[in-house]
């Protein structure tokens, strides 16, 4: 409707989504994978485990030994990516 000065849109307006690698977390201990996940944008989490169990696990010594999706797929920054030790 330009003869009323509306504007539909600009695409400098529309938030552009990032994506990103996915880094490899398999063979670290869960603290080292929330780091390398975290400096990527993205968010370490575990299939069937709540959140009060995550915090009781021990994130030092915990090895990651599989991981959804793998190492150099790409993702939107934000995703979550599920992890198994």
């Amino acid at each position: 409707m330009p003869y009323l000065e509306v504007s539909q849109g600009n695409q400098d307006e529309i938030e552009a989504i990032e994506e990103v690698n996915v880094p490899n977390a398999i063979g670290l201990s869960i603290k080292e994978a929330e780091k390398i996940l975290k400096d990527a944008g993205l968010e370490l989490s575990f299939e069937g485990i709540t959140e009060e169990n995550k915090e009781s696990l021990d994130k030092d010594n915990t090895i990651i030994k599989e991981q959804n999706p793998i190492e150099g797929i790409k993702v939107n920054k934000g995703n979550k990516i599920f992890m198994k030790y």
